[in-house]
C-alpha cells in the first residue's frame, strides 16, 4: 500500500491514532497571506474542500465563483455539479478522480464530521459520476500537480498547484498556482490585468 492508503486503512479501524491537533478557528492571517500572494491566484480551503479565503486572481481564474452561493462554495461541488465548470478542466475525469481520492483520506481522519459525511452524501446523491469514482475507494493525497484549463476569457492554459498545509491547523490547506509554460504566463498576466482594472469582485 502506498502511505496514503496505509494511514486511510489505519484511520479507519481505529488501531493506530497520529497525533492530530484540534483544528483551531479560521487565522485571519491565513487570509491575509491569500490577498499578499497577489498576482499568484491563491486561495484557503479546509478538510472539506470549502474555500475559505481567495484572492481576485483566484476568483477570476475560477470563473468568478464568488457569485455561487457559499453553502456551495466547495471545490468539490463546483467541479461535479457546478454547470459552468464541466468544459472547465480538459481532462475533467482525472481532476475529479483525484479530488475524490484526497477528500476521502480527509473522510477516514475526520470520521466524526457530520458536515463531510453530508457533503459526501450529497454529492453521491446529485453526481453519479461522483457516486462512481467514490465507490473505488481511491486514496491519494496530493501536495502539487497540474491542471490543464478551458478558461472562456484568457482560452487555454496549464498551471502548477502547491498544497502547503500550516503546522497549527492541518485541517486547513493554503493552494498557490502557478503557469507552467509561457502561453500559460500570458493568460495569467491577462487576468491580473483584468484585476488591476478593477473586473472582478473581491472577497475572501
Amino acid at each position: 500500500m502506498t502511505d496514503d492508503e496505509h494511514a486511510y486503512v489505519f484511520d479507519l479501524t481505529r488501531q493506530w491514532t497520529p497525533v492530530r491537533r484540534q483544528p483551531q478557528p479560521e487565522s485571519s492571517s491565513l487570509a491575509a497571506l491569500v490577498q499578499a500572494l497577489s498576482p499568484l491566484p491563491a486561495m484557503l480551503i479546509n478538510h472539506r474542500f470549502d474555500i475559505r479565503a481567495w484572492n481576485p486572481e483566484l476568483e477570476l481564474l475560477m470563473l468568478n465563483f464568488a457569485g455561487v452561493s457559499p453553502e456551495r462554495r466547495n471545490a468539490m461541488v463546483l467541479c461535479t455539479l457546478e454547470p459552468a465548470f464541466f468544459d472547465y478542466y480538459t481532462d475533467r475525469e482525472r481532476i475529479i478522480r483525484e479530488g475524490i481520492a484526497d477528500l476521502r483520506a480527509a473522510w477516514a481522519a475526520h470520521a466524526d464530521d457530520e458536515d463531510l459525511a453530508e457533503l459526501v452524501r450529497t454529492l453521491c446523491d446529485e453526481s453519479s459520476e461522483f457516486a462512481e469514482l467514490w465507490a473505488r475507494r481511491d486514496v491519494k493525497v496530493k501536495s502539487t500537480g497540474r491542471k490543464r484549463l478551458n478558461h472562456p476569457d484568457v482560452g487555454r492554459l496549464t498551471v502548477e498547484y502547491d498544497v502547503l498545509t500550516p503546522l497549527g491547523d492541518t485541517a486547513q490547506r493554503l493552494i498557490v498556482y502557478r503557469a507552467i509554460d509561457a502561453a500559460s504566463q500570458r493568460a495569467l498576466d491577462r487576468i491580473a490585468a483584468m484585476v488591476a482594472q478593477g473586473d472582478h469582485a473581491l472577497a475572501g
